[in-house]
């Protein structure tokens, strides 16, 4: 039976959304996936068809969402359902929504340089064989500087500082590039690059994608009759108090 895979495009069109999706949606498709493509928000209208699925691919940058669609994907993914996306289409989507930025581990603050800055992501070696046999490798692109949680399992990075700024008086960073977590039941994979659709297709990135997207759709199943996580508005309705959680290893 093919897996179901529903990809959410738009935002800020800098970021070539419709084109980013296109390629996904091939990889999903190489891969087996039933696959809806949608350029509206209200595809997160129904809460119970997402947690039909078994993958979830955002790819909107900037805008605003109605705060009841965060919640219908975030109790998708506390049931399994798997969250994977890359650059500013996951984690710089919606600035005014902590929810989003709690569920995906990180958020845009900046890109020294901005777009053409030179620098190497660096594997990091850690207990995930999701990218065994990468190496190293450079990239022309933006180098996202990220606010990232720090429950995150990091599996590449990049040094900052390569461009000189106000930042760079500081000691050098490792930023991460790309990470897993996890959300109740569910697996949540980020990879900071992708700033364009010529950078997802480079043969690293587009690797590291298809990687991501079937680790993220293998938990749903792995995880089946687990205690699903749920939760309550806290008493002055902006909070979350989450419960339940099971065992999310």
């Amino acid at each position: 039976m093919s897996k179901k895979a529903l990809i959410v495009w738009g935002g800020w069109d800098g970021h070539e959304p419709e084109q980013v999706a296109g390629i996904f949606k091939d990889i999903l498709k190489e891969e087996n996936f039933d696959v809806e493509v949608s350029d509206s928000l209200e595809a997160y209208a129904d809460p119970e068809k997402l947690k039909t699925l078994d993958l979830i691919v955002p790819h909107w940058t900037m805008g605003e969402i109605e705060k009841k669609y965060v919640n219908h994907i975030s109790e998708a993914v506390m049931s399994g359902v798997g969250l994977a996306g890359c650059h500013g289409g996951m984690c710089d989507s919606f600035r005014n929504n902590v929810d989003w930025q709690f569920m995906t581990g990180g958020n845009w603050v900046a890109h020294p340089g901005n777009d053409g800055v030179e620098y190497m992501v660096n594997i990091k070696h850690s207990s995930s064989p999701l990218l065994e046999g990468f190496k190293d490798f450079k990239v022309i692109s933006e180098q996202y500087y990220l606010h990232v949680d720090p429950a995150v399992e990091v599996l590449a990075t990049t040094r900052f500082p390569v461009v000189t700024g106000p930042h760079s008086l500081n000691k050098a960073v490792d930023m991460p590039v790309v990470w897993t977590k996890r959300w109740g039941l569910g697996r949540v994979f980020y990879n900071s690059l992708g700033h364009v659709a010529n950078i997802v297709s480079m043969p690293e990135v587009s690797l590291l994608m298809r990687r991501g997207f079937l680790w993220t759709a293998q938990g749903k199943a792995l995880y089946q009759g687990m205690e699903t996580p749920t939760y309550t508005k806290s008493g002055n309705g902006n909070g979350r108090v989450y419960s339940g959680m099971g065992d999310s290893q």
